[in-house]
């Protein structure tokens, strides 16, 4: 996979320059932020979630060991 150096970056730089305008570029910088903010979020909840439901599935077999075990 092909990686991105700071050349590539100032091109694209430029060309967003040139198609948004310099009014649009920062309010679409923010747009994006946002958007990528709202995907970290979402993932680390999802692992999260993840992390609870594997903690919850231990407790609840440690249970029906202890259950089982009469204890």
């Amino acid at each position: 996979m092909p990686s991105v150096g700071p050349m590539e970056i100032v091109i694209i730089m430029v060309i967003a320059l040139i198609v948004l305008g310099p009014k649009k570029l920062p309010e679409m910088g923010r747009s994006v932020g946002r958007g990528m903010r709202e995907f970290k979020n979402a993932v680390s909840m999802d692992t999260s979630d993840d992390d609870d439901s594997e903690s919850e599935s231990r407790r609840s077999k440690k249970d029906r060991e202890q259950v089982g075990s009469g204890g």
